[in-house]
C-alpha cells in the first residue's frame, strides 16, 4: 500500500514538474508585462513575481499600435480558414474512408507523404500562384493555403473509419445521398474529432507569422504575429511592451482550447485508441 501511494505521489510531482517547466515562459511572459517601468527586469536574482503589479503596459500597446485591429484580421482569417479546413478536409476523407475506387490507397499515401514536405519548399510556387490570382494584401490569400490541409484528411478519415458502415447503409436505404449521409450522419457522430482539427488549425492559422509575411505589405492586413513583431521593432528597447504584445496575442489561444478542452481530449484519445 505504502509502495503505491509513493508511487502515485511521485508520478503527480513529476506531472507537476513538467507542468511548471511548460507554464515557466508563459508565466514569465506575464510577469514581464505586469512589471512597471521602475522595476528591472533584468535583475540578478530575476523575481517572478512583479512589486507594484499594473496593466499601463497593455494600454499603451492598444494607444499606440492598431492592436485591435491586428487581432480583428486574426479573427477573420482564423475563423474562415479553420471553417474551410473543417468542411473541405471532412469532403475529401469520406471517399477515402467510406467508398471503394480504383487508386483509393495510392492517393491517401500520396497525401501522408505531403505531410513530410515542410512549407519552405512550397513557399515559392505557393507565393506565384497567390501573385497571378492578385491576391496580395487581401484575407483570401491568408486563408487558402490553410483551407485544406493533409493532416486534416488524414484526421478526419480515421475517424469516419470507426463508424459502423450500417449506419450508413441504413441512410442509403431511406434514400439519402451521398452528401446528406455526410452532413447528416457521419459529421454529427465524429465532433470530437472535428474539435481536436478546429483547435490544431486554429493554433497554426493564429501563430503564422512567415506566410503573412511574405504576402502581405499593407498593415491594414497584418495579423497579431506581424503586429508584435512590428511592436518589437518599435519598442525594441522597452521588453514590457513586447511582452504585453506577446500575451495580448496568446490569451485567444488559451481560450479556444479552454473552450473546446473536452472535445479536443476526447477526440486525440479516440485517435490514440484507434493508432
Amino acid at each position: 500500500m505504502k509502495s503505491s501511494w509513493l508511487s502515485i505521489a511521485l508520478r503527480y510531482l513529476a506531472l507537476a514538474a513538467v507542468a511548471m517547466l511548460t507554464m515557466g515562459p508563459f508565466l514569465w511572459l506575464l510577469s514581464t508585462a505586469l512589471k512597471s517601468g521602475s522595476e528591472n527586469i533584468f535583475q540578478y536574482p530575476p523575481s517572478l513575481l512583479p512589486a507594484q503589479p499594473t496593466l499601463e503596459n497593455f494600454w499603451r500597446v492598444i494607444e499606440t499600435q492598431p492592436f485591435l485591429l491586428y487581432l480583428k484580421n486574426s479573427v477573420l482569417v482564423a475563423g474562415l480558414a479553420v471553417g474551410a479546413n473543417l468542411i473541405f478536409a471532412s469532403l475529401a476523407a469520406y471517399p477515402l474512408a467510406r467508398m471503394d475506387f480504383r487508386g483509393k490507397n495510392l492517393i491517401f499515401m500520396l497525401l501522408l507523404s505531403s505531410m513530410m514536405i515542410p512549407f519552405q519548399l512550397l513557399m515559392i510556387p505557393v507565393y506565384n500562384i497567390a501573385i497571378n490570382l492578385g491576391l496580395q494584401n487581401s484575407y483570401l490569400g491568408l486563408v487558402l493555403p490553410h483551407a485544406c490541409t493533409a493532416f486534416g484528411v488524414f484526421l478526419m478519415r480515421q475517424a469516419f473509419l470507426g463508424i459502423p458502415r450500417a449506419l450508413e447503409e441504413s441512410a442509403m436505404i431511406e434514400g439519402l445521398s451521398r452528401l446528406q449521409i455526410w452532413w447528416h450522419v457521419l459529421l454529427p457522430l465524429v465532433k470530437p474529432s472535428l474539435a481536436t482539427l478546429a483547435v490544431f488549425s486554429f493554433i497554426g492559422v493564429w501563430g503564422d507569422f512567415l506566410w503573412p509575411l511574405i504576402i502581405l505589405d499593407d498593415p491594414g492586413y497584418y495579423t497579431l504575429p506581424l503586429g508584435v513583431n512590428r511592436l518589437a521593432n518599435t519598442f525594441s528597447m522597452d521588453w514590457r511592451l513586447v511582452a504585453a504584445g506577446a500575451v495580448f496575442s496568446i490569451l485567444p489561444i488559451l481560450a479556444v482550447f479552454i473552450f473546446s478542452q473536452k472535445y479536443f481530449i476526447e477526440g486525440a484519445m479516440r485517435g490514440a485508441v484507434k493508432g
